[in-house]
């Protein structure tokens, strides 16, 4: 019996179904990313986790409870809010000890965890700033030991990175990752962002119109979707002959499909290719490598791993 059950979960508003029959397990320890576009539902799915959204049909059950049963501050889930939601008035110990002292946690042993967690998120030294003195990613760094210090059976993640810069959100989804690793808490991620779902999560939910469109492995979601919603979402992709061929599987060869290059864009570690071919507009990506590359207006061939 997986740790956290989602059974037919389903939410109406108006008539419109923003989740529509969502079935999903999620065993103990597992990192499951809602991944989808906004209005998809994952945020909804999230609330009614929650407690904060009641659903219209379907169960929720964790650790064979229901948790539909049990009142929001009951349910035992930490959460990270998009926007953090610290207390501007308290110190950083403060803010994250401010859900112990509401479980009515003895002083000394609030401290002792306050500490604890705050070593765990790399903000030891931290304890007695304000918000307002700390950057974006110290903040969030904040908001998730808050969520953490509880010892939560399930953390919930809603967008949670999204307010940081990509330089700093891709160092966070490395910390946050490790994090949870070493904690091993059951964690829920919502995000619209397929870079960082897969870059930080066991299995992917794919989610359209209110439905699981492919649940699985990263890897396998990316290799072999499921529907073209799936293959389109989760990076670019080409319909080339029948299939769908990833643009980093298509190389310039002596020989294939024949095409002449529509644009080049340079984007650091690699190169962004549009291709004119009898097929249709091909999109190529190549790594760079430091040799010399074709250039806008060059006659090409292209060559992908089943392509003769």
């Amino acid at each position: 019996m997986p740790f956290l059950e989602l059974e037919k979960l389903t939410k109406s508003f108006g008539g419109h179904n923003a989740v529509d029959g969502l079935t999903l397990g999620v065993e103990k320890g597992e990192f499951v990313a809602l991944l989808g576009p906004s209005g998809c539902g994952k945020t909804t799915t999230l609330q009614m986790i929650a407690g904060f959204v009641e659903p219209t049909s379907g169960a929720i059950r964790l650790g064979g409870k229901d948790l539909l049963a049990m009142k929001p501050a009951k349910r035992g889930l930490g959460i990270v809010f998009q926007s953090y939601a610290l207390f501007p008035h308290m110190t950083v110990a403060e803010n994250v000890g401010f859900g112990l002292e509401m479980q009515g946690v003895t002083a000394a042993e609030r401290r002792t965890r306050v500490a604890e967690t705050l070593e765990l998120v790399g903000l030891g030294t931290f304890a007695s700033r304000f918000p307002r003195q700390m950057s974006g990613g110290q903040q969030q760094r904040v908001a998730l030991a808050r969520a953490l210090v509880i010892r939560p059976q399930v953390l919930l993640l809603d967008e949670p990175l999204s307010n940081l810069d990509a330089k700093l959100r891709e160092g966070m989804q490395i910390e946050l990752r490790q994090i949870q690793r070493t904690v091993g808490t059951t964690t829920i991620l919502v995000t619209h962002d397929q870079a960082e779902a897969m870059a930080l999560s066991d299995r992917i939910v794919v989610m359209n119109q209110g439905k699981a469109e492919q649940i699985g492995p990263p890897h396998e979601a990316y290799e072999r979707p499921a529907t073209a919603f799936v293959a389109n979402f989760l990076g670019k992709t080409n319909l080339v002959d029948g299939a769908s061929v990833r643009p980093e599987r298509i190389s310039f060869a002596a020989a294939g499909l024949a095409g002449t290059v529509r644009t080049r864009i340079f984007q650091g570690n690699h190169w962004l290719y549009q291709v004119d071919t009898a097929s249709g507009l091909v999109t190529v990506i190549r790594q760079n490598t430091g040799e010399a590359m074709p250039g806008e207006g060059d006659a090409v061939h292209l060559l992908w791993e089943g392509r003769a």
